[in-house]
């Protein structure tokens, strides 16, 4: 864990910038460990080994916000850097139009340990060659079309966090993560068929067995035989589509979560990540039907996107984004919070100590619904059912989004049948929601890492739901 004395270093730096003239303080430590192993087509790549470590500091002053980094764990670096950030702020004051403010938050004291049974720093490189070699004979061993690109990865992780700030807060956390990556690419007859496959949770080496990763990665290269020699062309027009919850989970991350992100929404993330749809009045805007219920949440154990406490000692809280069709709720840090006069809800994440906490999702799915599966299957005469897919795309304000299928299937009169070759779905944010007619009731997730920012940075996300019933919507083909 992190160290006693380093701890005494971020508070120094809290009452240094005080002492200084700012407003607000706050510093975080923040370190990663961990382990990396590739292979691509059986051939092993060079291993990683990551260990980074320092602090970041924000500061207000003059009604200005700054930010500033070190690795250097001295404290006449400390010293030195909490300068610089003051200065800055203080020297912008002049140029902010709108002071910044940050929402009054209660101060939490916690201490978060995610569980693990078998400690993540066993996982070293040769484990992880063993676990993606294993992986790897699977792929090779089933019959049919040959999988001629196997790209595989797996890390182990540690990340550990200390936050204090100078309305005195402190939070310190642990929390390891296992992640798999593939891309597997299968050729026969002229014809390709491509899929990435992403798993991840908190906790230890338990993981793997708790995802039954290999046998889930050997599973979905038998899928892509099956795809190149099974799929019959789509016959495009307006009908019915159950989304899996691997299609709901994307469409609601990326249609959902993102445009109701409060910085773009405020116009901040426009020249990196894009802007958003939606207004800052667009609160009681109704996007869906009755049926379309999407949340956030943070606090779900063992999730690749825990976080139960955010960058800027607030304690997270499940968000509801859209209820009942209606959008309820922006994902918010202190700031958006202050500025749109919102309760904050603990949205604030920070990849590395070397980068600022931004307004990100953690765990973004569509609610699970009353029907089982086959109920929602029972109510389809002629439809799709999309099981995965092989390609999204969405426009910046998240309005505009394709999904290709990859596993799919015709429903004709209630009965799932033949498997039909990349169905497309283009349709707009609005037409989506607003033509959900049920959802099944098992949630399940997929996992993620999230991009955003400049410098850009990736965190851990899970995006899930459960099957989701679409009404008339209009399928077309690649």
């Amino acid at each position: 864990m992190i160290e006693g004395s380093q701890k005494d270093l971020a508070a120094f730096s809290v009452r240094e910038a005080i002492k200084l003239g700012a407003a607000y303080a706050e510093a975080r430590l923040q370190g990663g460990a961990g382990s990396g192993f590739l292979l691509k087509n059986g051939e092993p790549q060079p291993s990683m080994i990551g260990d980074s470590f320092g602090m970041g500091i924000r500061v207000i002053c003059g009604g200005a916000l700054a930010f500033g980094a070190t690795n250097s764990l001295e404290k006449p670096a400390i010293q030195a850097i909490t300068a610089k950030t003051v200065r800055t702020a203080r020297n912008s004051a002049a140029l902010v139009k709108k002071a910044v403010r940050f929402r009054d938050t209660r101060t939490v004291h916690e201490k978060i340990v995610a569980p693990e049974k078998e400690k993540v720093e066993g996982g070293d490189v040769f484990w992880l060659k063993s676990l993606l070699t294993e992986i790897d004979g699977r792929i090779q061993s089933g019959k049919g079309a040959k999988i001629s690109s196997r790209f595989l990865v797996a890390t182990t992780e540690l990340e550990e966090k200390y936050f204090t700030n100078s309305e005195g807060s402190e939070v310190e956390s642990r929390i390891p993560r296992v992640y798999f990556a593939g891309v597997l690419t299968a050729i026969e007859n002229g014809e390709v068929a491509q899929r990435t496959i992403q798993q991840a949770e908190t906790g230890g080496l338990e993981v793997v067995k708790r995802l039954k990763l290999v046998s889930k990665v050997e599973e979905e290269a038998n899928i892509l035989r099956r795809v190149l020699a099974e799929a019959k062309k789509v016959r495009p027009g307006v009908m019915d589509v159950i989304l899996s919850p691997e299609l709901s989970g994307i469409a609601a991350h990326e249609s959902v979560g993102h445009p109701q992100e409060a910085d773009r929404i405020l116009g901040r993330e426009g020249a990196q990540a894009g802007e958003s749809y939606l207004k800052q009045d667009s609160i009681g805007f109704m996007v869906g039907s009755k049926e379309a219920n999407i949340s956030d949440d943070p606090t779900i154990l063992h999730s690749n996107g825990y976080s139960p406490i955010d960058d800027e000692g607030v304690k997270a809280v499940k968000r509801r984004l859209i209820t009942d069709g209606e959008v309820t709720e922006f994902l918010q840090n202190r700031s958006t919070a202050a500025e749109l006069r919102a309760k904050d809800n603990g949205a604030a994440r920070a990849s590395d100590f070397n980068r600022e906490p931004i307004v990100r999702m953690s765990n973004t799915f569509v609610e699970p619904g009353d029907f089982s599966r086959d109920e929602l299957v029972k109510e389809v005469k002629d439809g799709i059912y999309f099981k995965s897919f092989t390609e999204w795309n969405i426009d910046d304000k998240r309005l505009n989004q394709r999904y290709v299928g990859l596993e799919a299937y015709e429903i004709r009169n209630g009965v799932i049948g033949k498997m039909v070759k990349a169905p497309v779905l283009e349709i707009t944010t609005p037409a989506l929601w607003s033509s959900v007619k049920g959802r099944s009731d098992k949630l399940e997730f997929e996992a993620a890492v999230c991009g955003k920012g400049d410098p850009m940075q990736g965190i851990p996300v899970w995006t899930g739901g459960p099957d989701t019933l679409l009404g008339q919507v209009r399928i077309g083909t690649r």
